[in-house]
């Protein structure tokens, strides 16, 4: 059918419920792409899962996940373009069945790629490719497309009292 889901809001879990679904789906035989908009190559324990969990691929894009929302770099705009680019093509392909646009709401939030470039790649998909976006954020764009939305609301989080992110459980 392919359909569009968006996981969103402050709550923890948007990555890790796409990341639930990949696994669903290759558990059906499908394909899998992941496209992490904001987190650099190898350091997410997905990583290690993705290397030996067949049909499943990720692409980290991001050159770093602390980027100055006021003013990004040029060089995180050019890489947020070109991996929505190279995510619009890969929808377009029908090689994966699923295609999660993982922290993508954040990369339009600090305009690194804007919300119609966005619906347009998701337009654009072949017929049957299920979509993800994730991250806090989600325009009012991409919420008008949308089959699912999904809104993770934090109640408390070990961050409050200092606790950093821990392999395993947030990264």
């Amino acid at each position: 059918m392919g359909l569009v889901h968006i996981y969103t809001g402050n709550g923890k879990g948007k990555t890790t419920a796409a990341l639930g679904l990949a696994v669903r789906a290759t558990g059906r035989g499908k394909k899998v792409l992941m496209v992490q908009f904001m987190k650099s190559p190898g350091v997410y324990g997905e990583w290690n899962t993705a290397k030996i969990m067949p049909g499943f691929e990720i692409r980290a894009t991001g050159l770093n996940c602390l980027i100055n929302a006021d003013k990004p770099e040029p060089e995180d705009i050019h890489a947020a373009q070109e991996a929505l680019k190279m995510a619009a093509e890969e929808m377009a392909s029908g090689k994966y069945d699923l295609v999660i646009l993982d922290e993508v709401n954040v990369a339009i939030k600090w305009k690194l790629i804007a919300t119609e470039q966005v619906l347009e790649a998701v337009r654009n998909r072949k017929e049957g490719v299920e979509v993800v976006m994730t991250g806090r954020y989600a325009p009012k764009g991409l919420r008008e497309i949308a089959d699912y939305i999904t809104e993770m609301r934090c109640v408390r989080h070990p961050y409050e009292k200092g606790v950093l992110a821990r392999d395993g459980v947030e990264r």
